[in-house]
């Protein structure tokens, strides 16, 4: 019979606060879902793998977001002009009411591929 390999044994541990705290600071750096197994890794001197942060992608992601908040509200705006002009009923505005709605049509297209791609880098980023 193959032999078990359930944890039945305990150890127990004292910390300080602040020892403690180093402790959790080093387990949030890694990507060991429990302490439990961060622990075990360091006691039996298996790799931990920790994790890396590029600022300089965090201060991208924040651009990122307020220009994601921009094109929403030019988005709104271009809306707002459409319906507007929809309701004018000479036959030069509704020429360009209908170049505006092209127009429109492409920009909110590629407004959708930006705000795609915005939603990979974050959620890459952020995991």
């Amino acid at each position: 019979m193959k032999e078990r390999d359930n944890r039945t044994k305990w150890v127990h541990l004292r910390l300080t606060p602040g020892e403690y705290r180093q402790l959790q600071s080093r387990f949030g750096k890694t990507t060991c879902r429990k302490m439990s197994d961060y622990l075990r890794a360091v006691i039996f001197e298996r790799p931990v793998v920790a994790t890396y942060r590029n600022t300089s992608i965090d201060h991208a992601l924040a651009a990122m977001s307020v220009l994601n908040s921009e094109l929403n509200a030019i988005g709104n705006n271009i809306n707002q002009m459409a319906k507007k002009m929809h309701t004018i009923r000479m036959p030069e505005i509704t020429h360009w009411s209908l170049q505006f709605d092209n127009h429109s049509q492409s920009f909110f297209t590629k407004i959708g591929e930006v705000k795609q791609l915005l939603e990979k880098l974050s959620a890459r980023w952020l995991r």
